[in-house]
């Protein structure tokens, strides 16, 4: 038996799931109207406004977006600093939500499931995607600068009949968006939509770059470079793995009270040395950490990272991406020593295959998610969420799509 309070919960779960499958069977095949947040120029506010979803097509699913976050690279791309404007454009890559209606050929996605939408995707069937060793779908891979699907070279939106470009093939600042369904991962209808949405991008990432390629094991020293939500993510991967140190690198001293959380215990602010802050590691751990995860995009980060590894064993990973003019520098003798140096994309995780299971890690309190969440809004106050991201107040902002 179960208090009268647990059966009026599950009792309101239940009714809530009824409607929206009963919604769900009455629109499929049908162009839908909803609310969207468009960006009609480049670092202006949102505007919520009314846009037709049209249905998937083939190989294509369509989703009811239950909750959103804003990651750093939607901010990038509005702001539109470096990279070429599309405008107007449906930001919004990190969500949860329940696949509303699936065009033809899709098999592994049904309508009422609850799924999680990854700017990357896994075909099934290029040699990436065969590969145990990449996630790096020749088909699905992330492109910035494409505003409409594969199937056609449409988009999937309109407002009184003028085209809205999608971004990175998700576009999750919409109640429906549609996606492609190699990019759509079914996971346990009972995970909490509002925690697990933010595993789309950047916490996967961080996480995958410590778990599944630097691989600390039990222990062992990783130095973070760079304690924004993707460095924090990758010392929560070292803390799983059970690193006994961790030494978060920061210029921003304050940094390192929030980074605490996450198992970092140790703390190096380049600035406050005279000396690189590969040699400051280097002195500190007895010549160097055994692993180091670089989350910052800073050529001279990566450069530290790499040289502040231990010889014979060390390996360095990069995670952060940057300038495209930039070229890394170091001696040969530093590889020679037996040093190593990885990249990696999306913490080496296949969307489809993998991020069920890291949700799973989640279920089973493997993985705390919550402390990266550090605020909430409604749907209707989303450009708070850029501001507190812009102020450098939001690890991750929480965008709830029903008011």
């Amino acid at each position: 038996t179960c208090s009268f309070a647990l059966q009026y919960k599950l009792i309101q779960q239940f009714s809530l799931v009824y409607c929206i499958l009963f919604i769900m069977s009455s629109t499929a095949g049908q162009v839908i109207k909803c609310k969207a947040a468009v960006a009609w120029e480049a670092g202006k506010p949102l505007v919520i406004e009314e846009v037709e979803v049209a249905p998937p097509q083939a190989g294509e699913v369509r989703l009811k977006i239950l909750f959103t976050s804003l990651c750093h690279t939607d901010v990038y791309f509005w702001e539109a600093k470096g990279q070429t404007p599309l405008f107007p454009r449906i930001f919004g890559h990190e969500a949860g939500g329940i696949v509303e209606s699936v065009g033809e050929g899709v098999t592994h996605l049904k309508p009422g499931d609850h799924a999680l939408p990854v700017f990357t995707g896994e075909c099934g069937e290029c040699p990436h995607c065969k590969s145990e060793e990449s996630n790096m779908c020749d088909l699905l891979r992330i492109n910035t600068d494409r505003g409409v699907m594969l199937n056609d070279n449409q988009s999937r939106f309109s407002i009184k009949g003028q085209p809205i470009n999608h971004f990175v093939g998700t576009s999750t600042f919409s109640e429906y968006t549609v996606v492609h369904a190699g990019c759509v991962a079914k996971i346990n209808p009972d995970a909490p939509l509002d925690k697990v949405c933010i595993l789309s991008c950047g916490i996967c990432t961080g996480l995958g770059a410590t778990i599944n390629v630097a691989k600390p094991k039990p222990g062992s020293s990783v130095a973070i470079f760079g304690l924004g939500a993707v460095g924090l993510a990758a010392a929560e991967g070292a803390r799983i793995s059970g690193a006994s140190r961790i030494i978060g690198v920061d210029l921003v001293s304050s940094r390192f009270e929030l980074a605490k959380k996450f198992g970092v215990n140790e703390f190096v602010n380049p600035k406050d040395h005279d000396k690189p802050v590969q040699q400051v590691i280097a002195e500190i751990t007895n010549g160097g950490v055994d692993r180091a995860v670089e989350c910052t995009g800073s050529i001279q980060a990566m450069i530290s990272a790499f040289e502040c590894v231990h010889d014979g064993w060390g390996t360095a990973v990069l995670v952060g991406v940057p300038s495209k003019d930039d070229a890394f520098k170091t001696h040969p003798m530093n590889f020679l020593n037996e040093r190593t140096l990885k990249g990696t994309f999306y913490g080496n995780y296949k969307p489809r295959t993998d991020l069920p299971n890291v949700v799973e890690k989640y279920m089973k309190g493997e993985l705390e998610l919550e402390k990266f969440i550090t605020h909430t809004v409604p749907f209707s106050e989303i450009n708070k969420a850029f501001d507190y991201m812009l102020k450098g107040e939001s690890i991750r902002c929480i965008i709830r799509m029903e008011e």
